[in-house]
């Protein structure tokens, strides 16, 4: 029987390409690349992935930490960004060349993923699809499921591995062929058609394009930062702070032991030190404008002062 590496985004997409295989009798191992931009949350609980694997009756789900590797096309993608700090012809360049990287292990004939032609102007024209396939050493084994028809024959199909008669012809940017297909497989939710790359959201795009333009530090735990809270920037000095407790929590547990952390002594956020020796006074300052408490404090004429949180 044969075995397909579904490159797994979690977006209406991928879930659609792993079941028409599954529909030929394709055992389906899917894998889903995280960073802190893109499933993160499972690195925290990895348990709804798993779940959600069993549900679409897939054989074996995986999750891979690509982080280190994307941090280095982050900075300096050959193909350029998309509309914020989003590299996504190298991010998928990367994700194709570790799934190839999988499959011996994995023991998987082929690679599947859930493109559409025409659906993004930047990572899914023919031109680029192909230029996709050859920098990353897949041609002749990635297979696009819903819309292998407009495209030229794999070798996947030629050796009899998938009936290219049951694949598709789907193009362009509406979703109403995907939404048939939802309704056919009886999916119980609709995902959304991508799997949510944090770096096109603009706010978190627009803070990490500063940081690559600034040439400021950009590295695991900043990567994991950069998600989160309030970003102060100035010249020498870099500082971020949490806007409610599971902020505060999760920045304390990614920044203690490699990162200065304050906050008063009173109900405040966490300000940690990414860069530089910013003024003690600075941050107390910033600290009291986010601290509705340290305010009142003031007002009744008690004192607020800096603590130190590093464990």
């Amino acid at each position: 029987m044969p075995k397909a590496l579904l490159l797994f985004s979690e977006g209406l997409d991928s879930h659609l390409a792993g079941l028409i295989l599954k529909e030929q009798d394709i055992k389906i191992v899917a894998v889903k690349f995280i960073t802190p931009f893109f499933g993160w949350k499972y690195k925290e609980n990895s348990e709804p992935f798993y779940e959600k694997i069993k549900e679409l009756g897939f054989d074996e789900g995986i999750l891979v930490d690509i982080t280190e590797e994307f941090l280095e096309i982050l900075k300096k993608p050959q193909y350029g960004y998309g509309d914020y700090a989003n590299p996504c012809v190298d991010c998928k360049i990367l994700m194709l060349k570790k799934a190839k990287e999988l499959m011996k292990n994995l023991k998987t004939d082929f690679i599947a993923t859930g493109e559409v032609l025409g659906q993004r102007p930047m990572s899914q024209n023919k031109n680029t699809l192909d230029l996709i396939e050859e920098k990353s050493g897949v041609k002749g084994i990635l297979l696009r499921p819903l819309s292998a028809k407009l495209l030229a024959e794999t070798e996947v199909e030629k050796r009899g591995l998938v009936d290219r008669r049951k694949l598709l012809d789907i193009c362009g940017r509406k979703r109403t062929a995907q939404l048939e297909l939802a309704k056919k497989f009886h999916l119980k939710e609709i995902p959304t058609p991508a799997g949510g790359c944090l770096l096109t959201d603009p706010r978190i795009g627009e803070r990490v394009l500063r940081v690559l333009k600034e040439k400021r530090i950009l590295n695991y735990k900043i990567a994991q930062l950069l998600i989160l809270g309030r970003h102060f920037f100035e010249e020498g000095f870099w500082i971020v702070l949490g806007r409610n407790r599971e902020e505060n929590e999760k920045i304390k547990r990614i920044a203690e032991n490699s990162y200065k952390i304050y906050t008063l002594n009173a109900p405040a956020p966490l300000a940690v030190v990414v860069e530089g020796n910013p003024p003690q006074d600075f941050i107390k300052n910033l600290l009291v404008k986010y601290s509705k408490k340290a305010k009142e404090k003031i007002a009744k004429g008690e004192e607020v002062f800096l603590t130190s949180q590093n464990v």
